[in-house]
């Protein structure tokens, strides 16, 4: 088993430049050094090339991407390619996030698209999958993420799935406040774990990291790290907190 260990920070759309970078040198300058850890940011597409020349080669960080377009060129108005993203030294992209889902309305279509768009720019992959309260409530949480993985990931080769990383997004749990509990993010990464290797193989379901998405912050981090099939945090409104994002880092 040689799974990554992985802290990523989603900023969404906030900051400004000189927020941004700000943000960055405190993270860089305040985290474990350590290669047992990737850190990942994902800041807004237009400081990604600022940010990642003002990175220091010391603390290795990777910068990624929110989201990116199912089309390679053309005239998509308003789009970013995964070959745009490539240009500019992007190391990861983010697919499928929640967000995108609720308020974008993309489909599993769209993300196959996006992740073949991505694979073939060498860019890795946070796809993310989850459910919401309704779902939750009616016990199809399971079926839910059985769906959204069976419906992207059958359409990904075999020898690219090492360029992927789950994340985990209990939708009922994302600015709410509410978290889920160690016992049911445990739960629900090794249900994802299960269908990967049955998707897959088991080999490749045991090496895939999977990152919880659900309100994580620096009083509940170490507790669900210390999960063993959950392989970090993709982190949203605590990574915009320098002190707090880097406590969450160094939980591990």
């Amino acid at each position: 088993m040689n799974r990554k260990k992985i802290v990523a920070g989603n900023w969404k759309m906030n900051t400004n430049l000189n927020e941004a970078l700000e943000l960055m040198n405190f993270i860089q300058n305040n985290s474990v050094s350590s290669s047992q850890v990737e850190k990942i940011l994902f800041p807004p597409f237009a400081f990604i090339k600022s940010i990642k020349d003002a990175l220091s080669i010391i603390n290795k960080i990777k910068i990624g991407a929110q989201n990116c377009s199912e089309y390679n060129f053309g005239a998509y108005t308003g789009e970013i390619s995964a070959n745009m993203l490539k240009s500019i030294s992007c190391d990861y992209v983010l697919i499928g996030h929640s967000e995108r889902r609720r308020y974008f309305n993309e489909t599993s279509k769209q993300f196959s698209l996006k992740i073949e768009q991505a694979l073939k720019a060498d860019l890795k992959i946070i796809f993310c999958v989850g459910e919401n309260l309704e779902q939750r409530k009616s016990n199809s949480h399971f079926n839910i993420v059985k769906t959204q993985l069976n419906e992207v990931l059958s359409h990904v080769p075999k020898d690219k799935i090492n360029k992927l990383v789950l994340a985990y997004e209990p939708v009922w749990a994302i600015g709410t406040g509410e978290t889920a509990s160690p016992l049911l993010a445990q739960e629900m990464h090794l249900y994802l774990r299960n269908v990967i290797s049955q998707i897959f193989s088991e080999d490749l379901a045991q090496n895939i990291s999977i990152l919880y998405g659900g309100s994580c912050n620096s009083q509940n981090a170490k507790e669900l790290f210390d999960c063993p099939d959950v392989d970090g945090g993709l982190i949203g409104g605590a990574s915009l907190i320098g002190h707090e994002f880097c406590k969450i880092i160094n939980s591990f």
